[in-house]
């Protein structure tokens, strides 16, 4: 286990968003709101092509405010074109059941008809189990079912807000323990992964963290991955993590995206958290994914 209340109280971490970037004012690129709540529809990108820091920057921001972002007007962008663009923003994930050969850090999504699980398919955020969860993962569809196979995206800072003061001080305090063994076990024998005597990652997180670039407070516990609150008694913790499941899972916090072909989204792992429909079997979904590597999360006391 982790120590104790890990990285609670790390000051001077946060970033401060420039006045118009914390305004949503962009000098490179275009942005649509989703909802009122979370998304952004993005336009006046290349992703075939290096694009200048100015609009890293802008895209780094614009994912801090908007939770995730959309884009509509990309061609099919080749694994090297994904790798390329998604290296802007850090180092890239390799998932262990992905391909360990010209392109690791490519994860394909693909479910068809013979599929026995679809990835995503409840409400988590990817890899809370890590000692440094992901910052972000994009993810393009290449095919699509006629109908379904939307994902939906829930706003954590919405639904850290929408809490009571005194349910945001309780959570302040508190840490939890997010693991893995429970959804990794046997999952990926069809990829060809044998995962005997394999040791799967745990990690223990503060259950409200700061983002780093803007700084607002978000809660950060999900039903996948999120297993215990530390310190608390069994029943106690069930209690509170069942109600924040539902609490944080209520439709005032959401967008939900409907797929395109070469739709890509782009989503703030720290403050979102996402699901995958599967309702449209025995159709095909298929697309290709990669995943940033992030920081230990951790909570600053203002």
């Amino acid at each position: 286990m982790a120590e104790k209340n890990i990285n609670k109280g790390v000051a001077g971490r946060a970033q401060n968003l420039s006045n118009s970037r914390a305004q949503g004012v962009y000098e490179t690129i275009d942005i649509k709101p989703a909802t009122a709540v979370i998304g952004g529809i993005v336009s006046g990108v290349d992703m075939t092509q290096p694009i200048p820091d100015a609009q890293v920057q802008d895209l780094n921001h614009a994912l801090a405010n908007h939770n995730v972002l959309f884009f509509r007007d990309q061609p099919e962008l080749t694994p090297e074109q994904q790798i390329a663009f998604a290296r802007n923003f850090g180092d890239l994930h390799i998932h262990p059941a992905g391909p360990q050969d010209l392109n690791p850090e490519i994860f394909v999504i693909h479910t068809h008809k013979d599929s026995k699980i679809n990835n995503g398919g409840g409400w988590h955020t990817d890899v809370s189990c890590d000692e440094k969860p992901p910052l972000g993962t994009m993810l393009q569809i290449h095919k699509t079912p006629e109908a379904g196979g939307d994902t939906l995206f829930a706003n954590m800072y919405a639904a850290f807000d929408a809490l009571s003061d005194t349910m945001k001080d309780l959570l302040r305090t508190c840490t939890a323990m997010h693991e893995s063994e429970h959804i990794y076990r046997g999952r990926y024998s069809d990829r060809g992964v044998d995962d005997t005597g394999k040791s799967f990652p745990s990690a223990e997180h503060p259950v409200v963290r700061t983002h780093p670039v803007s700084g607002r407070e978000c809660l950060y516990v999900n039903r996948a991955f999120t297993t215990k609150l530390v310190d608390f008694e069994q029943a106690e913790s069930d209690a509170l993590l069942k109600f924040l499941f539902t609490h944080l899972e209520q439709p005032q916090f959401q967008v939900r995206f409907q797929w395109e072909e070469n739709s890509i989204a782009f989503w703030d792992n720290r403050c979102t958290q996402h699901l995958a429909l599967w309702d449209y079997w025995p159709e095909e979904r298929k697309g290709n994914r990669v995943t940033i590597n992030g920081e230990r999360p951790f909570h600053q006391i203002n």
